[in-house]
């Protein structure tokens, strides 16, 4: 069994961890752009919106470089769709418009932790030492945030940050299966995904009664980074990482993304988080730090080992 952050080439850790620092500034501050986007589209109409077309400049890179259009592997790569664009999506976009971007991305980003959780009985990435310490931080975290014991009417953005959470998590497993069974493109992969998994938000979209999008130019700047530079490029990067790190060290990585959303959320937004948040925050980044130093000094390690 290899365990989390176990050994890899340091010819793929050194673009990975690249691309995981580009990856969280880009998804950092994507989190104030959505939230600014929601003033003129529901959560439903955004979701839609922004993976349609990440997916259709996908397919016109596809286009232009003159690959191959034909999906591989459909069943998996539909549900890798579901799990990663209309799950991930459209749950945190949903959570987005009821509760505040700081304690949202903070709640998101508890991913990791799911991660671990799940890579232990489906991909032999075992749980070990320090990384106990650092889930129950994170859990305990997320007790305080949410506070289950009583009925609030934050509860359900909260609920619906965690969700996409693990969603996220079971989409970043479903990733690492995939890899090591198939060979794939990754642009192709992730265009394919985007499209199955906008689907059933375009559907929703059109179901469920909302105002009018209003097509302003902040708004169309918005989508227009949130969807091709968050959504597409980002997730090309993102599925990168997933291919060269183990998938608790690729979810460990990205760190500073919740923590560039909050300084940007309070600066640009002035949002402010209650004391009891605030802790229950601290707690959640905590574990993430102590999981992240813990790939860092692996990665060390390895370097090490490899120049000798």
């Amino acid at each position: 069994m290899n365990g989390i952050g176990g050994t890899r080439s340091l010819n793929s850790i050194k673009p990975a961890i690249f691309a995981m620092i580009t990856l969280s500034g880009i998804w950092g501050y994507n989190w104030v752009v959505m939230k600014e986007c929601l003033q003129y589209a529901s959560p439903f109409d955004f979701a839609a919106l922004r993976t349609f077309i990440g997916a259709v400049s996908l397919f016109t890179i596809l286009i232009l470089q003159r690959k191959s259009l034909i999906p591989k592997e459909i069943f998996m790569t539909i549900l890798l769709g579901l799990l990663s664009t209309t799950g991930c999506i459209g749950l945190v976009t949903l959570a987005l418009f009821y509760g505040g971007v700081g304690k949202t991305a903070i709640l998101v980003y508890t991913m990791p932790f799911w991660v671990l959780v799940l890579a232990w009985p489906l991909l032999s990435e075992y749980l070990a030492g320090i990384q106990w310490i650092a889930v129950i931080l994170a859990f305990i975290g997320l007790m305080i945030i949410l506070e289950p014991w009583k009925l609030q009417s934050s509860m359900l953005g909260n609920t619906l940050a965690v969700m996409s959470g693990i969603a996220w998590a079971g989409s970043a497993i479903m990733t690492k299966i995939m890899w090591k069974r198939f060979t794939f493109d990754l642009i192709s992969l992730t265009a394919w995904q985007m499209l199955f998994g906008c689907i059933p938000l375009i559907i929703i979209a059109m179901i469920v009664p909302s105002p009018p999008v209003q097509w302003t130019s902040h708004f169309i700047a918005g989508l227009a980074f949130s969807s091709i530079v968050s959504q597409a490029l980002a997730l090309i990067l993102w599925f990168f990482i997933l291919k060269s790190l183990s998938a608790g060290m690729a979810s460990m990585g990205t760190l500073a993304t919740p923590i560039i959303g909050m300084i940007a959320a309070a600066i640009q937004l002035g949002e402010r988080p209650t004391f009891t948040e605030g802790m229950g925050m601290m707690l959640i980044v905590a574990g993430l730090t102590i999981l992240t130093l813990q790939g860092i000094i692996q990665y060390r390690e390895l370097r090490g080992f490899i120049n000798k």
